[in-house]
């Protein structure tokens, strides 16, 4: 008898309900905590009020990786029903959450463990690529196996407008800080080896530097594989946004352009006025 084969991730990955449901796709909500009381991601809180606390209060929210027992409370129903669990989860260097998520599946024999070594539609496009997959025959123990070495050629970037969030929350110096703000710096954030770092810095208004970033992030079309891009942002103005889904298709290289709101978890550490153009390369990056 086939595999009966169910794709479920954490909830970093920002996938649409659209998507979610297209792909039939099942997530874990991350906890996310403000003030004394903690929240699941997607499910009772959004960005939104994440940005009118913070502004309020003054208080950027905790995230908390899920746990060995949320795991397995998650996976045991699916695996009741006769399902197969590819499970993904955020980056093991941003979050515990791989460990916990791995502890769990060894109490079942038919959940595999896929480390995204990324965070937002950096993993979501690791969840659609595993859904394609499906679609082939694959056994999941092949999946995961292909989608541990695919994670290599994801290409997932942001622009941040301020960085307000990331300061605050302890990932940037007050004096780089200061020197972006006088400057008008935009830095780009970039993920590589499971963790976020410091790429190209863009100077002048928000929406002309989304522009250019994104015809950065495309110059080098033969190496895109061209099944779907991701346009995921914090937030962002709707004309802002259009413009860059307007750019990308005019490159004609992409046969799906997906535009995504980004989560709580990238919210919390990002703030609002973020945007990323995220996609899979055909080599792997250095």
């Amino acid at each position: 008898m086939a595999e009966k084969i169910i794709v479920t991730s954490d909830s970093t990955t920002d996938l649409s309900p659209e998507l979610l449901e297209r792909y039939g796709i099942i997530t874990l909500p991350m906890g996310i905590t403000l003030g004394d009381k903690t929240y699941r991601d997607g499910v009772d809180i959004t960005p939104d009020y994440i940005y009118e606390y913070q502004k309020k209060y003054g208080e950027l929210p905790k995230t908390a990786a899920t746990n060995v027992s949320e795991c397995i409370d998650f996976f045991k129903p699916l695996v009741d029903k006769g399902y197969t669990i590819i499970h993904f989860t955020i980056s093991s260097e941003m979050s515990s959450t791989y460990n916990n998520s791995c502890i769990a599946a060894d109490d079942f024999e038919n959940v595999y463990v896929v480390d995204t070594r990324n965070l937002s539609t950096g993993g979501g496009l690791l969840l659609l690529a595993a859904c394609d997959m499906i679609k082939e025959g694959i056994s999941a123990q092949d999946i995961a196996y292909r989608c541990r070495d695919l994670a290599n050629n994801v290409d997932a970037s942001f622009v941040i407008d301020s960085l307000e969030y990331l300061y605050k929350g302890g990932r940037c110096s007050a004096l780089s800080m200061l020197g972006a703000n006088l400057l008008k710096l935009k830095p780009c954030i970039e993920v590589k080896n499971g963790a976020m770092g410091v790429g190209k810095k863009y100077r002048g208004k928000f929406a002309d530097v989304l522009k250019q970033y994104a015809e950065d992030r495309l110059v080098d079309k033969d190496d895109l594989v061209p099944t779907r891009v991701f346009i995921t942002h914090a937030g962002c103005e709707k004309q802002v946004v259009d413009s860059i889904v307007d750019l990308v298709k005019s490159k004609g290289i992409f046969d799906e352009v997906f535009v995504t709101r980004a989560g709580c978890t990238v919210s919390s550490h990002c703030g609002a006025n973020t945007l990323g153009v995220l996609f899979i390369r055909k080599t792997q990056l250095k």
